[in-house]
């Protein structure tokens, strides 16, 4: 399982034209979900992101996690993180993970992300959908985090 997660000032995710999501501090998360991930990859992925020390601290330096932040999560499924890009200049998918599958575990990463931060801060894309993401990075500040696999 891989997050590509960017510290933002905001972020919104609009489906057909209607906004369908919005944070303001905090983080964005794009989720690939690949074969052979199921609920440890959940569960280490979302202890690694809200964990993550990316925020400043009263030094400036990244010394603090969202959950010492208070700010929230936008977590938006991102099929295409799970391609193989390793050869050619067209990427495959055979490493992704089934798109029923796919969806069962960002939704169960939704409820892992909600339940470890407690706060109602969790919000989401549209699974499937053509999205529109926005966002204003902070920093920019950009880590790619990965479970399982080839973490």
């Amino acid at each position: 399982m891989k997050g590509l997660i960017q510290r933002v000032s905001s972020a919104s995710v609009t489906v057909d034209n209607q906004q369908v999501a919005e944070i303001q501090k905090g983080l964005l998360l794009l989720l690939g979900v690949e074969r052979g991930d199921g609920i440890k990859e959940v569960q280490g992925l979302a202890k690694k992101v809200l964990n993550y020390r990316i925020f400043p601290d009263d030094q400036g330096r990244m010394n603090r996690s969202l959950k010492d932040t208070g700010g929230s999560l936008l977590v938006v499924p991102q099929f295409t993180l799970a391609a193989d890009t390793g050869s050619g200049t067209r990427p495959g998918f055979s490493s992704a993970a089934a798109p029923e599958v796919a969806e069962r575990l960002f939704l169960d990463f939704l409820s892992a992300a909600q339940a470890m931060l407690e706060c109602g801060c969790v919000e989401r894309g549209e699974f499937g959908a053509d999205m529109k993401v926005s966002l204003v990075n902070d920093g920019p500040v950009t880590f790619m985090l990965q479970v399982g696999g080839n973490s």
